[in-house]
């Protein structure tokens, strides 16, 4: 309860201190301040005579077919449309009021609809207030502050998807109120504070509420000044940096009670579990070179839950941790070549249901229009160890197009 009064009063502080302060339409771009999306655009935009009302609308898709062959099953072929979303955002009456909304409509976004559930259309929905360039308030449903290539837009990855660390211990979407202070500087030490207090039930849920919360912290620093065209928020050196530029950063995640076996992702648990969360991540881009490590953790006391109706029927909480560690060249002609390798432990606690996995994966994207229209292809290889010592081989080979506004 202290964490979460020491929270409001410190938004009211910001709220009463920038009263006077002004802040011109042109630097409300959300992409910082309340979706890290990678912009490539401005989108379709329309704003009213009297300049109280502006509409921005912007859509993007990925298809992709592949080959995947799993030791010990049939090859098979995969095609489909991998996203398929359409966003809309802006302000009303004032500018310092944003809203951004985001829906999504392909199958893998959406999910398969089980009775008694919600589909998932909705991604973002949330209303922001902008006081200034530095602080913004963030209230609905929208990402958490949590690792960066989970932050960065899907659109903005140089691979045609996350790392297997991500798809196990992101922190993804949630509900609540968001806090950002941003103090990115061009040519010096810069940093950014982000914190976030919300239901940890992930996004759409309207099941039974329960008395836990997520508290979620992160801070970023810039030693060497900010990145160019915010390159901070996609993969790749697209904007070939002049000079060297770094990122370090740190999340700590608390998830009170958690329903889920991955928080705000995941099957409901047969009982609630707290889980703790901590990522860390390192960027480095210079002349077309870009470099990515990660590290990402996930601990909860006990993590096998029991069906109380059902002492024979078990699941657990995935915990663990992972990293990741990615390279890439981007040519002047816009080809790019991207390697990464991905190794992830689960929990002594969960060994005997889930194995260990090695990863490796080659990739090369030709962008046509940066990251808005790109194609890519990769090369993926994971290595998985269980617990009873056999090892299973799985590979894959993808092709993939983005577009979008």
């Amino acid at each position: 309860m202290r964490i979460q009064l020491t929270f409001v009063l410190l938004f009211v502080a910001a709220v009463l201190q920038a009263q006077d302060i002004k802040i011109s339409t042109k630097d409300n771009d959300l992409k910082l301040a309340a979706l890290p999306y990678y912009s490539y655009g401005k989108g379709l935009g329309i704003t009213s005579a009297d300049s109280l009302f502006q509409l921005n609308i912007r859509f993007r898709m990925q298809n992709r077919i592949g080959f995947i062959k799993n030791e010990g099953e049939d090859d098979a072929y995969d095609g489909q449309i991998r996203r398929l979303r359409l966003r809309f955002d802006g302000y009303v009456g004032n500018p310092h009021f944003l809203y951004v909304l985001q829906l999504s409509f392909a199958p893998g976004d959406v999910g398969e609809i089980h009775d008694g559930e919600n589909i998932n259309i909705i991604r973002d929905a949330a209303v922001i207030y902008r006081p200034n360039r530095n602080w913004s308030f963030t209230f609905g449903q929208t990402k958490l502050p949590g690792n960066r290539q989970r932050v960065n837009s899907s659109g903005a990855l140089q691979l045609t998807d996350r790392s297997i660390n991500n798809a196990k211990f992101n922190i993804d979407r949630d509900f609540g109120l968001q806090a950002y202070y941003l103090n990115e500087k061009k040519d010096q030490f810069s940093y950014n504070l982000k914190a976030a207090v919300t239901t940890g039930e992930g996004r759409n849920w309207t099941k039974s509420p329960d008395n836990g919360v997520a508290l979620t912290g992160k801070i970023e620093l810039f030693p060497l000044g900010s990145f160019t065209k915010d390159g901070s928020n996609f993969e790749g050196d697209l904007a070939r940096e002049k000079t060297p530029k770094l990122l370090f950063s740190g999340a700590y995640h608390q998830n009170n009670n958690a329903r889920r076996t991955q928080g705000q992702l995941g099957d409901d648990l047969y009982q609630q579990k707290t889980l703790r969360s901590f990522f860390a991540d390192a960027m480095f881009k210079y002349n077309g070179w870009a470099a990515m490590a990660t590290y990402m953790s996930r601990a909860s006391h006990n993590p096998v839950a029991v069906d109380p109706l059902d002492p024979t029927l078990t699941n657990y909480a995935y915990v663990g941790h992972g990293m990741d560690y990615q390279l890439s060249y981007t040519f002047p002609t816009n080809y790019e070549i991207i390697g990464r390798f991905s190794t992830q432990k689960a929990n002594k606690d969960i060994k005997a249901f889930t194995p260990d996995t090695n990863e490796y994966t080659l990739g090369v994207t030709k962008y046509l229009w940066e990251h808005a229209f790109k194609l890519q292809a990769e090369f993926t290889y994971d290595r998985l160890s269980f617990n009873d010592g056999s090892t299973k081989n799985n590979w894959y080979v993808r092709f993939q197009i983005e577009i979008g506004i």
